[in-house]
C-alpha cells in the first residue's frame, strides 16, 4: 500500500477530447454519488443503477427538462478504473450538451461537495488505491499521446503490467540475494564462506545481466516514446527542405530556387520502422550579409541552438558544387559529441551514384532528394545511429525517469560485484548496495516496501535450521 493519503472528495470531468464527436463522456468518482445519480439520471426516489449494468434514460436538469438521452454506468468501488465508485454518463459528444450535463452534475452534487478533477486526478486515485503502479498510471498518457503504432503496441503492454512484472521480477532476485547477506550478518559463525556456499556471485551475475536486458529494451523503448532528434543543417538553398519533403512524403517546408527561404526551423515527424524521427529543418546557415537583419541573426542562433541538442546531425552539401569555406566554417561550430551523417545532395546533377561510406571524420551518403535516389541509405543509417534493433521482443515505453533508475540500479549492482571480489570482509557493504540498488528499481513502480527484511527472512527460510 501507498503510504498516502488518497483524497476522496468526489469528482467530475469530461473524459472525452474537446470537440465534436459520436459519443461523449462525463466521468465521476468518489463517495456519495447517489444524490447526482438519481437527480441527473431521473431515478425514483430510492432507486440506484445496477452496477456495470448500462442503462439508456434520459439526463435531466432541475426542472426536469432533457439535456441528453444516453447511457449511464455505474461501477461500486473498489470494482472500478479508481477504486472508487465511478459515474459515467455517456451522452452526445457535442462540447456545449457535455459542459451542460457537467454542470448539472456538479449542481446536484453540491450537497456532497463534488468538485471538478484536476488533470490526471483520475489515474492518480487509481495509483493511490492500488489499481495501477506508476509505471502503469504513466502508460495511460503515454497510450494517449502515441506518435505511432508502435509506441501505442508498447504503451499497451506496459498498461498492462508487463514493464511493472519484469521490474517486480528483478526486485525479488533482489531480496533474494539480499536476505541471505543480512541473515549471514546476523549468524557469522553459521557461514564461513558465505560467498562461495550461497553462489552470491552467480546469483548477482543472473540479476546483472537480467537488468542489462531489461536496460536495452527500455532504452528502445525510450526511443519508440521520444524519437531521435534530428537537425538538418547546411547552407542556403542546398536542398533541406526538398529532403525534409521526400522523407515525410508531403510539402511541409517551403521549397523555392531563391536562397534562405526557410527563415526559422520547421520540426516534421516522421516514421522509420516504427520509430518517430523529429526532423528539425533549420533556418540555412550562413553568416547574415547584412549584420542589422535581426530576423535573420536570431533564426541563425536559434539554428545553432537546435544543433547543440541533436541527437544526430545532418551536414547537407551540394554534390554538384563540392565543398566550400563556408561548409568548413559550419561543421567547425558541430559540437564534438553529436555524431553527423554528410548529405551530399543533387547527385542526379553531379553524376555520383547512390552510395554510403563510413568515413574517420562523419559517415557520408550520395543522394538525391529531388528524385528520392539514396534515401533507403539514409533511413537505414539513422536507425542504426539511434541503435534500433528488430529484437521481436516487447518493448516497454519507458520514460526518462525510468532509464535513469534503471542506470543507477545498475551502478549499484557494479559496486556491489566489486565488493563481491573481496570475499567476505564486504558483506555490509555489499548488502547496503543491494539495498540501493532495491529502491531504484521500486522507484520505477512507486512500490515503498518496508526496509525491515526480517519477515521476508522468516517467510523464506528455516534460520534455525
Amino acid at each position: 500500500m501507498h503510504n498516502m493519503n488518497p483524497d476522496t472528495t468526489p469528482i467530475a470531468a469530461i473524459a472525452t477530447a474537446p470537440g465534436r464527436g459520436g459519443i461523449g463522456v462525463v466521468r465521476l468518482s468518489g463517495r456519495g454519488l447517489e444524490p447526482v445519480m438519481q437527480a441527473v439520471c431521473a431515478l425514483p426516489p430510492g432507486r440506484l443503477l445496477t452496477p456495470r449494468h448500462a442503462t439508456y434514460l434520459d439526463f435531466v436538469q432541475a426542472d426536469g427538462s432533457v439535456i441528453d438521452q444516453g447511457l449511464a454506468l455505474f461501477f461500486k468501488g473498489p470494482h472500478s478504473y479508481t477504486g472508487e465508485d465511478v459515474l459515467e454518463l455517456q451522452g452526445h459528444g457535442g462540447p456545449v450538451v457535455l459542459q451542460m450535463l457537467l454542470q448539472r452534475c456538479l449542481e446536484a452534487g453540491q450537497g456532497v461537495g463534488l468538485r471538478l478533477a484536476q488533470p490526471g486526478e483520475f489515474t492518480q486515485r487509481a495509483f493511490l488505491n492500488d489499481k495501477l503502479d506508476l509505471a502503469q498510471a504513466e502508460a495511460v498518457a503515454d497510450l494517449i499521446e502515441a506518435s505511432t503504432e508502435a509506441a501505442a503496441k508498447s504503451a499497451s503492454q506496459s498498461l498492462s503490467g508487463v514493464f511493472s512484472k519484469v521490474i517486480h521480477g528483478l526486485v525479488d532476485q533482489v531480496i533474494h540475494l539480499r536476505m541471505l547477506v543480512e541473515a549471514t550478518l546476523d549468524f557469522p559463525e553459521e557461514e564461513i564462506d558465505f560467498l562461495e556456499k550461497s553462489d552470491a556471485r552467480g546469483q548477482l551475475a543472473r540479476i546483472r545481466a537480467s537488468l542489462q536486458q531489461v536496460f536495452e529494451q527500455a532504452a528502445q523503448g525510450a526511443l519508440l516514446r521520444d524519437g531521435l532528434n534530428v537537425v538538418l543543417a547546411g547552407q542556403p538553398n542546398v536542398g533541406k527542405s526538398s529532403l525534409l519533403n521526400a522523407l515525410a512524403g508531403s510539402d511541409v517546408a517551403i521549397v523555392t530556387a531563391i536562397a534562405g527561404t526557410t527563415r526559422d526551423k520547421v520540426t516534421e515527424t516522421i516514421q522509420i520502422e516504427g520509430i518517430p524521427i523529429n526532423i528539425i529543418d533549420t533556418a540555412g546557415i550562413r553568416e547574415a550579409a547584412d549584420a542589422s537583419d535581426e530576423v535573420e541573426r536570431i533564426g541563425i542562433e536559434r539554428t545553432w541552438g537546435a544543433v547543440r541538442d541533436a541527437d544526430v546531425i545532418l551536414h547537407m552539401l551540394d554534390a554538384s558544387r563540392g565543398p566550400t569555406r563556408a561548409d568548413d566554417k559550419i561543421v567547425e561550430r558541430f559540437p564534438p559529441n553529436v555524431p553527423v551523417i554528410r548529405l551530399w545532395n543533387k547527385i542526379d546533377l553531379s553524376g555520383h551514384r547512390a552510395d554510403i561510406e563510413q568515413l574517420p571524420d562523419a559517415t557520408h551518403i550520395y543522394l538525391s532528394a529531388t528524385d528520392h535516389t539514396g534515401l533507403h541509405l539514409l533511413r537505414a543509417e539513422l536507425l542504426r545511429i539511434a541503435g534500433w534493433q528488430q529484437t521481436g521482443e516487447s518493448l516497454y515505453l519507458a520514460r526518462e525517469r525510468h532509464l535513469v533508475a534503471l542506470k543507477a540500479a545498475r551502478e549499484h549492482l557494479d559496486m556491489a560485484a566489486e565488493l563481491a571480489a573481496q570475499n567476505d570482509q564486504a558483506l555490509d557493504l555489499f548488502a547496503e548496495e543491494l539495498r540501493l540498488a532495491q529502491d531504484r528499481l521500486n522507484s520505477i513502480t512507486g512500490a515503498f516496501t518496508s526496509d525491515d527484511l526480517l519477515g521476508v527472512i522468516f517467510s523464506r527460510f528455516c534460520i534455525g535450521k
